[in-house]
């Protein structure tokens, strides 16, 4: 035999020579939840190693994130339920917890790149991300919030705002309100192709954002997140999110769109983030207790075919072990 693929692979440093893919700690954003108050740490029951923290607990463990190499993250807020209405109007208040911590987190740590959540289920008592009238959910009047919303967080000091809501013609929307109050250096990281997907769970465990039951209150958020089913459809939204300007586009979930993620990789030069959900890393964190994985091997092959797919951005639960595996040498 004249061709022998094996002679690439015989020593770690031969391997090492020819690897396609690296991924390291700046590639990776940290999802973090926010409670208001002070010396609270609940762990979240269904997704274990992840906490809801408040404002002191946070800027330790942002503390801690930074000395291992990772600088972004991305914060999600549980609001009390008497801070909610049908319109979000807390989403905007000036005295929010959420904007409020997002100003304290650049005073202490001007390094690090905050990236927002813009969307109104933190805030509707109905728990959807836009305003629901007579059973449906309005597109236009949501805009309008989400406008609002996006300027109160680029004021407080987020770097990028991650519109998650999925409403038609939000970045052009947030990106007119942006420039128009003076934020024309804030980016845009858009939840481009955000499927109905079923792997959601623990991060509505740990914010108390699913539909909630009641009369002319959609069940579900399937008439405005994509069709697991659909592929080509998230092309015709990634080009409306580019011609709109946005910064970065998302796919989300992560694990389960890997096809989706290589789709907009090829046909974009924005840069593609993927959001590696609670389910998905739910489901690796019980296969590991149960001692059927092995985590320290498990989850970076996980994050690292995500990173392969086409993501330059991967936000994920498992950033900080991946990082602390990566200071170690283990990677």
């Amino acid at each position: 035999m004249l061709i022998r693929p094996r002679r690439n692979r015989k020593s770690d440093a031969i391997r090492s020579l020819v690897r396609e893919t690296h991924l390291v700690p700046e590639q990776l954003v940290y999802p973090l939840f926010l409670v208001d108050g002070n010396d609270i740490k609940d762990e979240i029951q269904s997704l274990p190693g992840n906490y809801r923290m408040s404002l002191d607990y946070l800027l330790k463990e942002i503390g801690e994130c930074i000395t291992l190499g990772l600088k972004s993250f991305i914060l999600f807020p549980a609001i009390p339920n008497d801070k909610k209405d049908k319109v979000g109007t807390y989403g905007y208040d000036p005295e929010n917890f959420y904007l409020k911590a997002a100003t304290s987190i650049k005073e202490h740590f001007p390094e690090a790149c905050l990236i927002s959540d813009a969307a109104l289920d933190p805030y509707n008592v109905d728990g959807h991300d836009g305003i629901v009238r007579n059973g449906k959910i309005v597109n236009d009047e949501t805009l309008e919030v989400l406008g609002k919303m996006a300027v109160a967080q680029a004021r407080a000091g987020f770097d990028l705002i991650g519109p998650s809501d999925m409403m038609d013609g939000r970045v052009a929307h947030i990106r007119k309100a942006m420039d128009e109050a003076g934020y024309t250096d804030t980016g845009i990281m858009s939840y481009t192709a955000k499927y109905a997907s079923a792997f959601y769970g623990p991060f509505r465990d740990a914010l108390d954002s699913a539909p909630v039951d009641g009369e002319d209150i959609p069940k579900d958020k399937k008439t405005y997140q994509m069709d697991p089913a659909n592929r080509q459809e998230a092309l015709r939204e990634a080009s409306l999110d580019a011609f709109e300007g946005a910064d970065f586009m998302m796919v989300k979930p992560a694990l389960n769109y890997l096809d989706i993620i290589s789709l907009l990789h090829q046909n974009f030069d924005i840069p593609i983030a993927a959001y590696h959900v609670s389910g998905e890393c739910a489901m690796l964190i019980a296969a590991c207790k149960n001692g059927w994985l092995e985590y320290e091997k498990a989850m970076p092959e996980t994050l690292l075919s995500i990173r392969r797919a086409g993501a330059q951005v991967i936000l994920t639960y498992f950033a900080k072990d991946y990082a602390k595996l990566y200071q170690s040498g283990k990677l």
